[in-house]
């Protein structure tokens, strides 16, 4: 099965897609001025916008890993946006860590798997 690589660049494409699944890298908000919500708005925008590019969407994500730069600041707020984003029964398998950021201003990073239609 071939292995399609959407936009590669010199260290990471912005998704992999290989055998129905795409795979994408972690994306992080452009807007580096906003809190979580707004941060995590972006993201999630992003990724809307790149699992359509790979005929999929966020209700067909299988996995999900976060990580937040404040767990004890943001995690309820990242978590609220996170319900106001994804409906309940397409729930993924999710992971959340904290995490030291590329950039300082950086507060979430997320990547996703998921099967495409």
């Amino acid at each position: 099965m071939p292995i399609k690589r959407n936009n590669p660049k010199p260290r990471l494409a912005d998704s992999v897609e290989h055998a129905g699944i795409v795979y994408l890298s972690g994306q992080v908000p452009n807007d580096l001025t906003g809190d979580i919500t707004q941060q995590t708005e972006e993201v999630f925008a992003k990724i809307d916008a790149l699992l359509a590019a790979s005929n999929s969407d966020k209700t067909r994500i299988l996995s999900a890993q976060v990580w937040i730069k404040n767990m004890a600041r943001d995690f309820y707020a990242f978590n609220a946006a996170w319900e106001n984003w994804m409906p309940v029964e397409n729930s993924p398998a999710r992971a959340a860590v904290e995490a030291n950021m590329a950039r300082d201003q950086v507060l979430v990073e997320i990547m996703v798997i998921a099967s495409q239609s």
